[in-house]
């Protein structure tokens, strides 16, 4: 199935859909490559995207991923793990993780890239919080989105908030628009924002950490 053939609305909203099994969902599971800017990203996100994306088992679906440079303490140090070179390996019961594992070997494979932006001027706000993602499939059709801070995928916490949607096929320019601006934010040609990969960015201590951050996520 391609993009396309998904019955799609032009707006999801939490009073009206479950914008995660009605959008996110049929998007993920019909698509080859999912690029995505989020303002926070936690790794029981990032485990749930990868296991609703179908196309990942078989080895040929990719994820780029571009988030604030704040973390939850627990989230970083599995963050950390999982995307070094080569990966450390978990000990004990952070194998509760067959999920974290079996991320882990996604990474191996370069299915899954992370990359990190921090503001650099002062005429903006001191964390990254743009929210576009665009989910691209083998038939050439690419479905761009704007408006949720991120996929949080609890049923008890859910943010209220809404999502605007853009087809190629019924909206080619701004969708084109969209996937150009995250290809300039993944090649480092934003202003105002600098972007690392994320273990660049871990190594010279460009990250900040809480234990408290965004818990809902």
């Amino acid at each position: 199935m391609s993009l396309k053939e998904i019955d799609l609305k032009e707006e999801y909203r939490s009073d009206k859909d479950d914008i995660v099994s009605e959008f996110f969902f049929p998007c993920l599971s019909n698509c080859v490559r999912y690029d995505r800017c989020v303002d926070f990203l936690s790794i029981h996100t990032l485990i749930t995207i990868s296991m609703a994306f179908e196309n990942f088992a078989m080895g040929r679906a990719k994820i780029r991923m571009i988030t604030g440079h704040r973390f939850r303490t627990e989230d970083l140090n599995v963050f950390s793990k999982i995307f070094s070179k080569p990966s450390k390996s978990f000990e004990g019961k952070l194998i509760k993780n067959a999920k974290i594992k079996s991320l882990q070997d996604t990474i191996k494979m370069g299915q899954i890239e992370l990359k990190v932006a921090i503001p650099n001027s002062e005429e903006v706000a001191d964390s990254f919080s743009e929210r576009i993602g665009i989910f691209s499939d083998m038939q050439g059709q690419s479905v761009a989105f704007t408006g949720t801070s991120g996929e949080s995928f609890s049923t008890q916490t859910r943010d209220f908030e809404s999502v605007d949607v853009f087809t190629s096929w019924n909206d080619r320019t701004r969708v084109e628009r969209k996937m150009k601006d995250f290809e300039n934010l993944w090649e480092n040609k934003t202003k105002y924002v600098e972007v690392h990969d994320f273990m660049d960015a871990e190594r010279d201590n460009l990250l900040k950490y809480s234990s408290e951050w965004v818990m809902h996520h």
